[in-house]
């Protein structure tokens, strides 16, 4: 159970305004990033040997 009082010590939650947006928009921006440039790497040749002797 809580207490009025444990109700008081929390920060306040932000109010959905501009800032609220930006982190989770920075953390979209990184894993759209991350996405693009694990995309455009080069599969190495040893495994695409590998997954010819799967076929």
């Amino acid at each position: 159970m809580r207490s009025a009082k444990d109700e008081k010590k929390r920060p306040p939650k932000p109010k959905g305004g501009t800032e609220s947006n930006k982190p989770s928009r920075s953390v979209g921006d990184a894993l759209r990033q991350a996405y693009d440039e694990a995309v455009r790497e080069t599969v190495p040749d040893d495994l695409l040997d590998l997954l010819k002797k799967l076929d």
